[in-house]
């Protein structure tokens, strides 16, 4: 829901800019995580959130800001960050697998809405 929230603000960004806060994002929680991970002294502990973030900004990259497509983006990452299509990045070492799992999620989200919203469009 953060991550939600943090994008209606940035939505209004250039995609170029955006684009480099989401990198940003990505790159601070790769070392972010990978602290607190030793920190909490447990893989993807729950106050970890700057996973969910990154993937939720991923999933809303360049996306309208409406309704439908704000609920249907969180919904499919939520789904793709639950049933996790690829296991094996979660077994990454350090805060590389706490990120790559969730962006991923995201990654897939942000196809799925792109091509509902295409067929919609249609």
């Amino acid at each position: 829901m953060i991550g939600l929230l943090l994008f209606l603000p940035l939505s209004r960004l250039p995609v170029p800019v955006y684009v480099l806060v989401l990198a940003g994002c990505a790159v601070l929680g790769i070392w972010v995580a990978g602290e607190a991970e030793q920190l909490f002294g447990t893989k993807d502990a729950s106050p970890i959130v700057i996973d969910e973030i990154a993937g939720m900004l991923l999933t809303y990259c360049a996306i309208p800001v409406a309704l439908l497509p704000l609920v249907i983006g969180f919904l499919g990452f939520r789904l793709f960050d639950i049933y996790k299509p690829l296991p094996q990045l979660e077994r990454l070492p350090g805060g590389w697998g706490i990120m790559l799992d969730d962006l991923f999620a995201g990654c897939l989200a942000q196809g799925c809405l792109r091509l509902l919203l295409f067929l919609w469009a249609s």
